[in-house]
């Protein structure tokens, strides 16, 4: 190979490195590694098992890869062993074919025990009562109820700190997936299903809340606010919505169902049992 070629090709490997380092530095936080609440750090804590596990059998072929190409390239000096009637080595195969089982069966182990600890409809531990959240995706909006405090909101949520949170999921349009990064896992919403997630907020802040699937034209509109504050706060922007927002009716219900984004919205109360109407 002309020296050339070889410095085109060199020069095309350290573009595409320095565009993915300046494509990493406009890219947002890896949030899903920042969890604030338990659900979400053990799923950050699966996370770095399961890569360090892999990268036990990536990292070395890697390094062998780069060992072998060089080792046995085209040159004439090469003084590497010349063997082209090498097929088998007992040694070398038990080696390369049981570290893989062993890694795939910790693996197994792993997943299944995370699997189980981290079933979305399992109550969270906590000596406090859980909060009820139901939530219903649209087109291309997420519609929430609180049927103890008996309000609603549009793209926003609020709820106590360290605080179990109990949501209640459905669709009254496409399947969606209902997902708080730094939370916990996305869960989908399905027509005609109800489906439960249990979360909880170790600390105060604003969390990004979005929809993780494909559901048409405005589909990137499908963003919310979770915010957790203290429970006083929380207390006070309830008798807030209560005192100043007005009613959801059956009819509002109806031009909010229908296809269109929406700006963050509250309301006073709603009909009893539109959540159990929509699933059913």
């Amino acid at each position: 190979m002309k020296i050339g070629q070889i410095a085109k090709r060199l020069f095309s490997v350290f573009l595409l490195a320095g565009l993915a380092v300046l494509a990493s530095g406009c890219s947002e936080e890896l949030i899903v590694l920042d969890p604030k609440g338990p659900v979400g750090e053990q799923q950050r804590d699966l996370i770095y098992l399961s890569t360090a596990l892999c990268l036990i059998v990536i990292v070395p072929v890697l390094i062998m890869t780069v060992i072998i190409v060089w080792r046995y390239r085209d040159k004439k000096s090469s003084k590497a062993k010349y063997t082209p009637e090498w097929e088998h080595n007992t040694k070398l195969e038990t080696v390369w074919w049981s570290i893989p089982i062993i890694i795939i069966v910790i693996l197994a182990f792993v997943t299944v025990k995370y699997t189980h600890e981290l079933e979305p409809s399992k109550p969270l531990a906590s000596e406090k009562e859980p909060i009820t959240i139901q939530v219903t995706s649209l087109d291309w909006k997420w519609l929430f109820y609180y049927p103890e405090q008996g309000i609603a909101t549009v793209n926003y949520i609020q709820f106590p700190e360290d605080v179990p949170i109990k949501f209640m999921l459905t669709s009254d349009a496409p399947m969606n997936s209902f997902w708080i990064p730094q939370l916990g896992g996305q869960i989908y919403t399905m027509s005609g299903m109800a489906m439960t997630l249990h979360l909880q907020a170790d600390e105060p802040g604003q969390y990004f809340g979005s929809g993780a699937n494909f559901s048409g034209k405005d589909f990137a509109s499908m963003r919310f606010i979770a915010e957790a504050t203290s429970q006083e706060q929380f207390d006070q922007w309830v008798s807030g919505i209560k005192s100043t927002q007005p009613a959801l009716t059956d009819e509002g219900y109806k031009q909010l169902a229908s296809p269109g984004v929406s700006e963050v919205r509250s309301f006073s109360s709603f009909p009893k049992g539109l959540f159990e109407q929509t699933v059913t």
